[in-house]
């Protein structure tokens, strides 16, 4: 009996180092698949459509002025790769997806989106996000 309770227990065991394995494996791949798909996808002229955009907007200008005072070293995560991860844990693929089809079909502020009361990321998160929106825009 003790060795059938030691063979479930290891056997518990394993299976939960397996689906933890397959959960962080399975949110890397879907950061990295995220991440080269939207740097391939925005352009030099998109990158200039944006900042310009960004500079007529009062309050995205706002927003990137408190962001380019930040002190990296108290970010939660700094690349672009770890953002991913914590999105995708966070909010979940589903709702990544639906924020971007509300965004495309013009729906929704993005400044609205990013101070959401609702997120479910915490106040330091958000600003990580908005730094490596800014490094990836302006540097």
């Amino acid at each position: 009996m003790k060795k059938i309770v030691s063979i479930l227990f290891m056997l518990f065991i394993l299976i939960g180092v397996m689906g933890y394995g397959i959960y962080y494996l399975g949110t890397n791949i879907a950061s990295d698949r995220i991440t080269e798909g939207l740097s391939s996808e925005l352009n030099y002229g998109q990158m200039n459509e944006i900042r310009t955009y960004i500079d007529n907007d009062p309050d995205l200008r706002v927003l990137v002025e408190e962001v380019a005072q930040v002190d990296e070293s108290k970010l939660p995560f700094t690349t672009k790769e770890e953002a991913t991860r914590v999105l995708i844990r966070k909010v979940g693929i589903t709702e990544l997806l639906n924020i971007q089809t509300k965004v495309e079909q013009g729906n929704v502020n993005p400044v609205q989106l990013i101070d959401d009361p609702h997120s479910s990321l915490t106040s330091e998160e958000i600003m990580a996000l908005k730094v490596i929106a800014y490094k990836e825009l302006y540097q």
